[in-house]
């Protein structure tokens, strides 16, 4: 009885490891790849848990239509531990991520914040996280999704949350945000200027676009910068070598180095599109969230191998971190994003915002970036179209970021009292405002790197940084 109680625990645990196992496999490598690029400020672990309380409002599915009287649980994150009477509110805008209380529990704004004894709060952005105001994000339900019912969503908070708190009813409000939710800081000083009397944008992209090919060539720059010229030319010179092994009847060598699937079909651009796309986006990940030494640590990684061709595949597939083989068809991806119809989770509803409002698809147009020439923007629009509509095809994409750029203003946001921070090898950089508009760039940082407390591990551009967002918020707060 014992060896057979024995048996069936272990065939339980095996049944439990390849469920894991089936789930970590079900995310596609270029939707993984894409989910290390969009997340969320650096998370930040707080011991004091206690500091923070998890909070709702109800908000209107849809602000700019009367006759649609539904409605949303919006949560939020309320740290009022240095609330006093008249304290001013500091508020960090939610972007497309789950919303998290760190941000308000330490770091630089929750410093500002307790110097004059303000309230914190973390708003979470509609259809993500927690805040997901439909049943499911089938196409029809996400025409909610758009950043100006967002924006709305914390215009009416503001007011709402004020005139319930009665020590609060003629507080000063400050906005701070991180990649896309600091670009709904600026956007949202144009649209509600008299709401809130200023904003720290860190990592702002401004500027929607299609084709968004810097990216890849900031990316570059950085492993070059940091790397070394050695580092930049094993990543080009490898992946040129992988691509040229598939173009010249070796695909079955190259697809062993990279651990593909046998069901992958080189012989079809999108699935070599969303390869390749992938591969890039590790090296984007590392450029994107680099830390001090990173990138030097990566490319030490990259040169202890013997050619590069093999430096690569065995990158890849330590980054990709799959049990098994790799599955990078094309058909996957589709799949997965069909897939979050009905699951919730958060690549479906951003990847729905790129095609309805942003682009920022991370092309190889340029030859000045060592990631090859094997993921054109054209796969991304090829995906709008698989995944949502036809009618998202490339003139229609290009018309809806040309009317973001409109509603917006692009690079000319005509805004005042906002702090526009960039990291100098951050690639969302060059979609933001730069020195000569008035941002400050911080040398060899990259994205969102601003937010920690002042430290003596600042570099002095980076302290320098700090103390003049402190330094305007003592000023708008006068």
């Amino acid at each position: 009885m014992l060896l057979l109680q024995l048996v069936s625990l272990a065939l339980v645990a095996l049944a439990s490891q390849a469920n894991s196992l089936k789930l970590k496999k079900d995310v596609p490598v270029f939707v993984k790849t894409l989910k290390e690029l969009y997340r969320g400020p650096p998370q930040r672990t707080v011991a004091r848990a206690d500091t923070a309380e998890e909070k709702w409002i109800t908000q209107p599915l849809d602000h700019f239509d009367e006759s649609n009287t539904k409605t949303y649980e919006m949560r939020y994150f309320l740290n009022d531990e240095f609330q006093t009477d008249g304290s001013p509110i500091f508020i960090f805008l939610g972007g497309e991520w789950e919303a998290s209380p760190g941000m308000i529990q330490q770091g630089h704004w929750y410093d500002m914040a307790k110097e004059h004894n303000g309230v914190l709060i973390y708003t979470e952005h509609r259809y993500y996280g927690e805040s997901v105001p439909t049943e499911t994000m089938s196409l029809e339900n996400l025409q909610y999704l758009h950043v100006k019912q967002a924006l709305a969503d914390v215009a009416r908070f503001i007011e709402t949350f004020k005139s319930e708190n009665a020590q609060l009813t003629n507080s000063k409000v400050l906005l701070a945000g991180g990649s896309y939710s600091a670009t709904m800081v600026v956007w949202f000083k144009r649209l509600y200027p008299d709401l809130v009397v200023g904003g720290w944008a860190s990592s702002a992209p401004l500027l929607a676009k299609v084709d968004f090919y810097e990216y890849k060539e900031v990316t570059g720059r950085a492993f070059l910068e940091l790397g070394g010229q050695k580092c930049y030319d094993r990543i080009q010179n490898g992946i040129a070598e992988l691509e040229y092994m598939f173009d010249n009847k070796r695909a079955a060598e190259a697809r062993a180095m990279l651990r593909i699937c046998s069901s992958f079909d080189h012989e079809n651009d999108l699935d070599m599109w969303n390869l390749f796309g992938s591969i890039s986006n590790i090296f984007a990940s590392v450029a994107q969230t680099q830390s001090p030494g990173d990138i030097e640590y990566y490319c030490d990684f990259l040169l202890s191998f013997d050619d590069n061709a093999t430096a690569i595949a065995n990158f890849a597939y330590w980054a990709w971190n799959y049990p098994s083989c790799i599955d990078a068809r094309y058909q996957e991806t589709v799949e997965y994003y069909l897939w979050g119809i009905d699951n919730f989770d958060s690549s479906r509803p951003w990847f729905y915002q790129t095609c309805n409002e942003y682009g920022w698809y991370q092309s190889s147009r340029s030859n000045n970036q060592p990631f090859g020439n094997k993921f054109p923007a054209t796969f991304n629009i090829e995906l709008c179209k698989d995944v949502f509509s036809s009618k998202f095809g490339n003139e229609q994409i290009e018309s809806n970021i040309a009317q973001t750029n409109e509603d917006f203003g692009g690079l000319e946001p005509n805004v005042e009292n906002v702090y526009m921070t960039h990291g100098e090898l951050d690639p969302w950089s060059a979609m933001g405002q730069g020195v000569a508009e008035g941002a400050t760039v911080i040398t060899k940082a990259s994205h969102c790197t601003d937010f920690g407390s002042i430290s003596s591990s600042d570099s002095s551009e980076m302290r320098a940084s700090k103390e003049r967002i402190a330094e305007l918020v003592r000023e708008w707060l006068a």
